[in-house]
């Protein structure tokens, strides 16, 4: 029997529907863009999701093989209603996604005429899912060896996955599916109550609210933030021979100091300026500084977005360009970066080995360590993964420049470097650290001195050098300088987007696949916005919609319990817990509370924010709204009143093209680069000036780092 047999479906797989309007609409595969050539028999078929995956496969895997893409998923949850089976232990309803018809269709001709079907859709939950869902509509038996898990998409990555081919692991299908399931009741069950009980076309996710509320809870802490007053004294200080330090004031009576006032800093200064000031001590300690883990996802679009500006969404565009494959003269298509969806640290044992002779030849033995750097894991991460690195440490990024995009070769070299540095011998580092005592005061002054680079050689260390000369106990100091500074304590700043992202992995919320969408979704629905050092604070509406979380459904949006709902799907993928079980216990108090709210709670409104500015039409006040599109400015006077117009910032800086206008920032509102922001003339249409770029104002243009 060939592999492409009716299924033995697992109880799970049931026979997908068809959604309605899914009809076959056109001619040949849109895998490749092109019409397809007429379907014949083929030895191999290889199922991807991507055409430029299917395309870096095709060309490595030879003759033989029909590698195809399936565009993603073939088989969703319906979106216009529920879909799960509530009465009927949660079954979800599966139909086919709406365009996919000719892809199916030469699928399933393709699979027909196979004698072997390989699915290799992407190693992680959600690939697990549409290999799944293909295997059923291709009739692939789940159990056969029919899974290729590629997790770098070079021949010898290839080779290695197709020595390991594998059933579909049901499993890990349905941690992704009791995931969907949950998400749709919450998202489905929910946003119906937020209509009537705060406003029409909202919607509320399951771990969005739980981000949503971190971005809330540090907008309050903001506003009830009372700053302190406080001082600093530094004392710019020369012992003999032209030894310069510059002290600061460290104690007082052997306790930690702070100066409350401009009084209490001026009696500090009278003592430095009427006292002796003497060395107290002066130390010096060698200590190393240990090279950082290479990249998971999450670290990966922290410092993409430190570094290089870049949103966690386009990091991982760019990240999935650069795994499926880079056509490099030479070599054809090489995929140059592992999944990169991963919370994994690992380093597989062949990467090291190849890495270590990469260090040792270009930087010499003294840059390798004795034995191989390995990284703590922590939690219930997929080892089964590596971490983000280089498929080929010794293609260098300046060495394929030519052949990326500016924005890969900085991920790029971002990924290479920090991979690199993994696994480089300890940087070593020297303090110098001076005490001076002027009566009962007690100054300091501290300095760090890079003595070997280590991994410091390739990835920064974060280590200014700072010189302290050495000095002797007992040597006397003569004041240059005595400088007094006022400060105030200052609140917490707001979350970026990397800096979300950070904090809820720490606490346990979302995995690799969810954490780039999780903002997106937040400001596409008006909860969040993103200020020009891309911080994030919640709007009006996105505060109402919290307050209405925390207050009537403190569980969905508590923290502790949305890392515990994390922590059971990870057991699901382990096959400790079926599947069923997280979402019973979770569904019939969610319901129950459901009803209580829907009966007797109160609506809350969202307060109307003035634009701060009169009607043209009637003066009336204008207000800023939110529509299909996203923010605009509309009449208060509406319905009587229908003025409206776009929401935009003057950026004061005249227009480069007709000099008439001002270029003003707006968000684009459809296509690509729906949601990035772009800069056009006030005049338009008048004037059709428009950049992605910000203007400045000597005509010049810099770069705006907003996702693509």
């Amino acid at each position: 029997m060939t592999m492409a047999a009716r299924s033995k479906s697992a109880p799970e797989a049931k026979a997908p529907k068809t959604a309605k309007g899914s009809k076959a609409t056109g001619k040949g595969s849109r895998a490749s863009g092109t019409r397809s050539p007429k379907v014949g028999p083929v030895e191999t078929l290889v199922v991807v999701e991507s055409p430029t995956k299917a395309k870096s496969l095709s060309k490595m895997l030879g003759p033989g093989y029909a590698v195809e893409a399936s565009l993603g998923h073939v088989m969703d949850l319906p979106k216009v209603r529920l879909g799960v089976d509530v009465e009927n232990g949660f079954e979800p309803e599966y139909i086919q996604v709406r365009g996919k018809g000719p892809v199916i269709k030469r699928l399933k001709e393709l699979a027909r005429g196979a004698s072997r079907v390989l699915l290799a859709s992407d190693p992680d939950r959600e690939g697990e899912a549409i290999a799944w869902h293909l295997a059923t509509l291709l009739g692939v038996p789940l159990d056969s060896p029919c899974r290729v898990r590629i997790h770098e998409i070079t021949p010898s990555g290839i080779s290695a996955a197709l020595q390991e081919v594998e059933g579909i692991d049901m499993n890990k299908v349905y941690a992704q599916q009791a995931r969907r399931v949950l998400d749709r009741l919450v998202g489905y069950r929910l946003s119906p109550l937020l209509w009537a009980k705060v406003q029409r076309g909202l919607s509320a996710g399951r771990v969005q609210s739980v981000a949503l509320r971190l971005v809330c809870e540090r907008e309050d802490e903001i506003d009830s933030f009372v700053p302190e007053e406080y001082w600093l004294v530094e004392v710019q200080a020369e012992a003999e021979g032209g030894r310069s330090y510059l002290l600061k004031l460290d104690k007082e009576a052997g306790k930690p100091v702070r100066l409350k006032d401009q009084a209490d800093a001026r009696r500090v200064e009278a003592l430095v300026r009427s006292s002796p000031l003497q060395v107290s001590s002066f130390r010096s300690r060698d200590g190393l500084r240990r090279p950082m883990p290479p990249f998971k996802t999450s670290t990966l679009q922290q410092e993409a977005s430190r570094r290089l500006g870049y949103g966690p969404r386009r990091t991982m565009r760019i990240a999935q360009s650069l795994f499926e494959g880079v056509e490099i003269p030479g070599r054809g298509p090489v995929g140059l970066i592992t999944y990169m969806r991963t919370d994994s640290l690992r380093i597989s044992d062949e990467a090291i080995s190849a890495m270590r002779g990469h260090i040792a030849s270009r930087f010499g033995p003294m840059y390798l360590p004795e034995r191989p750097n390995h990284f703590a894991q922590k939690g219930r991460s997929q080892d089964a993964h590596e971490a983000i690195r280089p498929t080929d440490v010794t293609l260098e990024p300046d060495a394929i420049r030519e052949y990326l995009s500016s924005e890969q070769y900085r991920l790029y070299d971002l990924i290479w470097r920090r991979a690199l540095a993994s696994q480089m011998a300890d940087a070593r580092v020297r303090t110098n650290t001076l005490e001076a005592r002027c009566g009962e005061l007690t100054f300091k002054c501290s300095g760090v001195e890079v003595t070997f680079q280590g991994w410091g050689a390739v990835w920064p260390l974060g280590v200014k050098d700072t010189e302290v000369p050495a000095a002797s106990e007992g040597e006397d100091l003569r004041p240059l300088q005595v400088r007094l500074e006022q400060k105030f304590t200052q609140p917490p700043g707001r979350y970026t987007e990397a800096g979300l992202i950070k904090a809820l992995e720490e606490k346990g919320i979302g995995r690799p696949s969810t954490y780039a969408t999780i903002v997106e979704t937040l400001s596409d629905r008006g909860y969040v916005v993103r200020d020009d050092d891309k911080k994030l604070s919640p709007t009006k509406l996105g505060r109402v919609v919290n307050a209405f979380l925390v207050t009537h459904f403190p569980d969905v949006v508590q923290v502790d319990f949305t890392a515990r709902m994390e922590d059971q799907l990870d057991r699901v993928e382990s096959g400790e817990i079926q599947w069923r079980e997280p979402i019973g216990d979770f569904y019939g108090p969610f319901e129950s509370r459901l009803q209580e709210v829907a009966a007797s709670a109160q609506r809350m409104t969202v307060p109307p924010e003035l634009a701060g500015e009169d009607c043209p039409q009637c003066g009336r006040p204008l207000l800023i709204r939110r529509g299909r599109y996203g923010e605009f400015i509309g009449c208060s006077g509406y319905p009587e009143c229908d003025f409206t117009k776009r929401k935009e910032t003057s950026t004061g800086v005249p227009c480069p093209k007709c000099g008439q206008g001002t270029v003003v920032a707006r968000k684009a509102s459809k296509g690509k680069g729906k949601g990035r922001t772009f800069y056009g003339c006030s005049r338009y249409p008048e004037c059709d000036y428009v950049s992605w770029s910000k203007p400045k104002g000597d005509g010049t243009v810099s770069e705006v780092r907003d996702e693509v």
